[in-house]
């Protein structure tokens, strides 16, 4: 019987072990370790962030849904990796530290023969002063936590403009290096809305500050979609959005730093100013969850399994090139580490060869672009895609892994909230294929069948359902597996 542990319980990880336990039923341990007691459907915390859905209606507890399923549920911080065991015992285990109430604090030790690093990103708001809702000065989505606090200021701002205060509001990227600029476009769209709705939008200065190089670049370089039977860039496509909405935006900047009332900005021309707030929702870089790896004699060898930003290396090429010679089968196929073949890496977990969008810096050296995404759609596929292949490894049906869903010949769909309501609500439809830019294949990069973009109510609607499909399909119920990723 081999014992598979799975670390995280994202969407990836959540998936990855879930479907692990449906294919080997009895025959395997099926082990999860996650520091979180609480399942979080993330697309959805933009509309708790502007209060129109609670946390409840987000989250739910984990293990239950564990202990019907028969996997063993460990509430535990994942801190070190020995891949070779120790000196003790040649057995490959991972530490971490319980997180739950009782035991919170102590170490636990977990054996396995296979390995799912599902552990996502680490929050990385230290990254620049004054940013995040714990120490700093902006509110954030990222947690149902940090929507319900995002929330509860929004709300506080919407009373000052009721009672005839101008605000200012500043929505996007805290950091020139961030990804899932997605986020942040739904909830500025959202905001501008809940603002509307509430009669106080005279009294709102909005304002769009990101990363990208052009707006509509997502940390993908951008795309072209089909119009009117013209092909267009999907700047256009988001800046008539923004335009149609009153938002202003400013473009390829850096955040320096965030006070209680200003902030400070770099772009990559080498302008640097500051810019008032009443309200900054700004997203922090990401890194890896500080996983340390040691071999049998106790060397650490985390540089040998994760990149410099901490996320794991898996079967892509980490050669040094210039950007203009990567191709898209640098990228990974199986998310399997090449030195430890016991080890997986799924969602936002694994290291990206490199960046999608063109890597850029201001004169200062400062780096701004977006960071490839990795998350949603294609976590959940890549979850499914490793479980499938330890599923097999682990019943001996095949060495290596049989079920490969290569990055750079995936799409994708996304649909982004651009405001609430049955008959007043919106959303960007927005499909890619693929993700990776195939410039030999396609002219403009990717299929202009498969990259599409569309906004209206339908969308909207769509998105509801996809909130309680995929929270359905969560909490595994009657026919959770036939619902796709």
């Amino acid at each position: 019987m081999a014992k598979i542990l799975v670390l995280g319980a994202g969407i990836a990880g959540h998936t990855a072990v879930t479907l692990l336990k449906k294919k080997l039923k009895k025959r395997h341990e099926i082990i999860v370790m996650t520091p979180n007691s609480n399942w979080n459907w993330i697309p959805s915390n933009i509309w708790v962030g502007v209060g129109v859905m609670e946390k409840q209606d987000v989250v739910f507890p984990l293990a239950p849904i564990y202990q019907r399923m028969g996997i063993d549920y460990v509430q535990a911080l994942a801190t070190k990796i020995f891949p070779e065991g120790d000196g003790e015992n040649t057995s490959s285990f991972v530490e971490g530290i319980i997180t739950s109430d009782e035991d919170n604090g102590n170490t636990v030790r977990v054996e396995y023969d296979y390995l799912v690093n599902a552990t996502g990103p680490k929050l990385n708001f230290g990254a620049t002063e004054g940013l995040g809702p714990d120490n700093g000065h902006s509110v954030s989505v990222c947690t149902a936590d940090h929507a319900v606090h995002a929330a509860a200021d929004l709300k506080e701002s919407i009373q000052r403009m009721k009672r005839g205060e101008k605000q200012q509001f500043i929505v996007g990227t805290g950091h020139g290096m961030c990804t899932c600029e997605g986020a942040a476009f739904e909830y500025v769209f959202n905001l501008e809305h809940t603002i509307r709705k509430n009669g106080v939008r005279d009294k709102a200065e909005i304002l769009f500050l990101t990363n990208e190089y052009e707006l509509g670049d997502f940390g993908v370089g951008g795309m072209h979609i089909t119009r009117g039977g013209y092909v267009i860039p999907s700047q256009m496509f988001a800046e008539s959005l923004f335009v149609e909405r009153g938002i202003k935006w400013l473009k390829r900047a850096h955040v320096a730093g965030v006070d209680q009332h200003n902030l400070s900005y770099e772009t990559l021309d080498g302008v640097e100013g500051e810019l008032p707030h009443d309200f900054a929702m700004l997203l922090p870089p990401f890194k890896g969850v500080d996983l340390q790896a040691y071999d049998r004699k106790g060397k650490e060898i985390t540089e040998t399994l994760f990149a410099p930003n901490g996320f794991m290396k898996v079967d892509a090429n980490y050669t040094k090139k210039r950007f203009e010679d990567w191709q898209p089968t640098d990228w990974p196929t199986h998310y399997q580490n090449g030195d430890y073949r016991n080890l997986f890496a799924a969602g936002i977990s694994f290291a990206p060869p490199h960046s999608i969008s063109k890597p850029m810096a201001s004169p200062k050296g400062t780096p701004i672009f977006a960071a490839p995404p990795r998350t949603g759609m294609t976590a959940g596929i890549m979850g499914r895609s490793v479980a499938f292949s330890i599923a097999d490894m682990a019943d001996g049906k095949t060495e290596r892994p049989a079920h490969g869903t290569a990055f750079a010949t995936m799409g994708a769909a996304c649909v982004a909230s651009s405001g609430t309501g049955f008959f007043s609500g919106s959303a960007a439809s927005i499909t890619m294929f693929p993700i990776i830019p195939d410039y030999e294949a396609y002219p403009f990069g990717r299929d202009l069948k498969y990259t599409t973009g569309e906004i209206g109510l339908a969308g909207h609607w769509i998105k509801h359902i996809l909130h309680h499909m995929f929270i359905y399909k969560a909490k595994c119920l009657p026919g959770w597996s036939v619902i796709p990723e």
